[in-house]
């Protein structure tokens, strides 16, 4: 499966789960760590937790490995290490604070079919 497609995948599994402000960011020309970044928010815990188990299922589901998956059990972070795609899923009270749309600001927005973001 190619970057594009598997970014499209991870961004409708975090829809699924209802996720908020869900950004795809096009790190093709940024960075070497990954094609995309994805950022999502979940509004509590529980579903910042049920956002990353629908991204891992569905990756998984279709033959995609999950490197690593960091910070779910505090689940105010959880990184997703897809390869290509690195899907940051954060809880409300910690996006802000982050801010890695600003940080990666260099990088190019991109806007997924189906997703509202």
């Amino acid at each position: 499966m190619e970057s594009k497609e598997l970014v499209t995948l991870t961004a409708k599994a975090c829809d699924e789960k209802r996720a908020n402000d869900i950004v795809v960011l096009d790190m093709t020309d940024v960075s070497l760590i990954a094609d995309y970044f994805l950022i999502c928010e979940g509004s509590n815990e529980r579903q910042v937790q049920a956002i990353a188990r629908e991204v891992k299922a569905q990756a998984e589901e279709n033959g995609i490995e999950v490197k690593r998956m960091e910070g779910f059990d505090k689940a105010r972070w959880i990184l997703v290490d897809l390869t290509d795609i690195v899907c940051h899923i954060f809880h409300k009270d910690e996006r802000n604070y982050y801010n890695l749309e600003r940080l990666w600001g260099d990088a190019e927005t991109i806007a997924v079919e189906g997703i509202d973001g």
